[in-house]
């Protein structure tokens, strides 16, 4: 009985340790944290490159610090810094997977503050904020309640996937214009 508890410990140890770093974009000099998950490395914040197409929250630049960037769709697929892009559905799927479904997931990912009533465990290092996002006509939303994120699986011609996370730690798919702005998370090539 003592072996089978030790190897469990050993066992919930090796799971949930995790492998952190930084990598630096050459295109503007911005330091990223990074974190391996499911074998993959994410971004573990909200890309922040002023690309052609993005936005901040509000038009405030205040927002872009803290949430990074908002993206059309057509920006977010060359925004990743070389070496690095844009997830596929399933590459976000596998990190939902990983995370403990799409019930549980959002509480997993969401960092441990920043969110209105509905802070989460951060438990991979994911640290996903609630971003907004903003719409075709120049208004923004939910910031402080959501956080979305561009996939880069398109659905035709005017409509892509995304992913958000809500501030009752629910993870969720979802198909939207790709003029619409959303965040954008990087994953390593």
């Amino acid at each position: 009985m003592k072996k089978v508890i030790t190897m469990l410990l050993l066992f919930s140890t090796v799971v949930f340790a995790q492998q952190k770093g930084t990598f630096t974009d050459s295109r503007d000099n911005k330091t990223y944290k990074a974190v391996k998950i499911a074998q993959a490395w994410w971004m573990a914040e909200n890309l922040n490159y002023a690309a052609s197409g993005s936005k901040c929250y509000d038009n405030n630049s205040w927002n872009c610090t803290k949430y990074g960037r908002l993206y059309d769709w057509n920006a977010a697929m060359r925004a990743c810094p070389y070496g690095w892009h844009l997830p596929s559905n399933a590459e976000w799927d596998m990190l939902v997977a990983y995370a403990g479904g799409e019930e549980t997931a959002g509480k997993n990912l969401n960092a441990k503050s920043g969110w209105y009533d509905g802070n989460g465990t951060d438990q991979y290092g994911f640290s996903a904020l609630p971003g907004g996002y903003g719409e075709w006509d120049g208004s923004f939303n939910f910031v402080g309640l959501f956080g979305y994120w561009w996939s880069a699986t398109e659905s035709n011609t005017s409509n892509a996937y995304g992913w958000g996370i809500s501030h009752i730690r629910i993870i969720f798919s979802y198909n939207t214009h790709k003029s619409d702005l959303y965040s954008v998370r990087c994953v390593q090539d």
